[in-house]
């Protein structure tokens, strides 16, 4: 057993990181504890698709997942602990590590067959292609 110094910040920054997660209603919750946090995602429209941008720094494409299903797009994976690190030599832990997943509905315009993704600088970029149905297209008047 290890003896660590006890000081009232440390369960003051715990009590405040929970509040945070609480009060945020951004739908992103950013938890250093090990277990389930949740990145930071954007979602954009263009005229012939939706971008989604996930910011995912540290974590290896290899433990990345997306999948596209009966509607829903989820981004999973995992950011693994640097286990190297000894314990007693860490002054603050405040990346978040674990188990991740993202799901979100999708319109039916959205032509699953065509998705891609691609992985740059920490930032995994989603296109998701609109059916053809579904783009704007001028009316020529006669």
């Amino acid at each position: 057993m290890t003896l660590m110094r006890w000081t009232p910040w440390q369960e003051l920054e715990g009590m405040q990181r929970t509040l945070s997660r609480l009060l945020d209603d951004s739908g992103v919750t950013a938890s250093t504890d090990f277990g389930t946090w949740l990145p930071a995602v954007d979602i954009r429209e263009t005229e012939d698709a939706l971008l989604v941008h996930a910011e995912l720094p540290g974590i290896d494409k290899k433990d990345i997942h997306v999948d596209v299903r009966d509607g829903v797009l989820t981004i999973s994976g995992e950011r693994k602990y640097e286990k190297d690190v000894k314990e007693e030599s860490v002054h603050r832990t405040e990346r978040a590590y674990g188990r991740f997943s993202r799901s979100f509905s999708l319109p039916h315009t959205v032509d699953a067959d065509k998705v891609e993704a691609k992985m740059k600088d920490g930032v995994l970029e989603i296109r998701l292609p609109k059916t053809e149905s579904a783009k704007p297209k001028a009316i020529e008047i006669h």
